[in-house]
């Protein structure tokens, strides 16, 4: 296990502990973004790894967390200290410059950059040619809450605001949407509750019986609505 320390930011939200009980969810979104996992990795805002963890595949080579805030970084290592070829840094994308990779996952990590179109055209730079950038985030801007603004997220995407980000020399090649039932639950809590955070009562009531609902109602409608969306890009050769 390598850890480097570069990194002085300091995360402000507090959902990373309650979302990692939600391990339908997990299941589900790691099921539909899997084959895009291959080779040399690099996961931007690794968080706590518990994510690290579950993406692990048979045709992934190398695991290279990133991670700015260093008590984040601190807990990370400890969490992934078990899986093979993994290192962590704590750190931005910019002290990974002259690195390469096949994959480059932004889980739940762009809405919470400022400049999210510089950030992934400088992520394309260290694609691979044929490598994929794949980004999962919360979506639209009529869902933005007291949440959202709690945990330092700037916006909420949808198809049209995600495919601005494209990088120059990427394509896309896949974007839909996930959790439709969750629209009316996320919808619920911006009308009635407005919650600045979520209890663990309530993530596990949304995991054990609205994720499920969703799995089985996506497919049906496309995945054209959701309350998560997932872009996939793919380095031109």
């Amino acid at each position: 296990m390598r850890v480097i320390d570069s990194g002085s930011f300091s995360y402000i939200g507090q959902e990373l502990d309650l979302f990692a009980h939600a391990s339908h969810w997990k299941a589900y979104w790691i099921s539909r973004i899997r084959r895009w996992i291959t080779g040399d990795v690099l996961e931007v805002g690794a968080g706590l790894g518990v994510n690290t963890v579950l993406l692990q595949n048979k045709q992934v080579r190398s695991w290279q967390c990133l991670e700015p805030d260093s008590e984040l970084a601190a807990r990370l290592t400890d969490k992934v200290a078990a899986v093979s070829n993994c290192s962590v840094r704590c750190g931005t994308l910019a002290s990974m410059a002259g690195s390469q990779f096949d994959s480059i996952l932004y889980i739940d990590v762009l809405e919470h950059i400022e400049a999210d179109g510089e950030e992934l055209a400088e992520a394309a730079k260290l694609l691979r040619s044929g490598g994929c950038l794949v980004v999962l985030s919360p979506t639209h801007q009529f869902l933005y809450s007291n949440f959202d603004a709690a945990i330092g997220h700037y916006r909420r995407y949808n198809r049209a605001s995600l495919r601005r980000c494209t990088p120059p020399d990427c394509e896309i090649e896949r974007m839909f949407y996930l959790d439709c039932a969750g629209v009316f639950v996320s919808l619920a809590n911006r009308l009635m509750l407005r919650q600045k955070n979520p209890t663990l009562k309530q993530i596990l009531a949304w995991d054990k019986y609205i994720v499920p609902i969703s799995r089985l109602l996506d497919p049906a409608f496309g995945y054209l609505i959701g309350k998560t969306i997932v872009g996939v890009w793919r380095r031109r050769a």
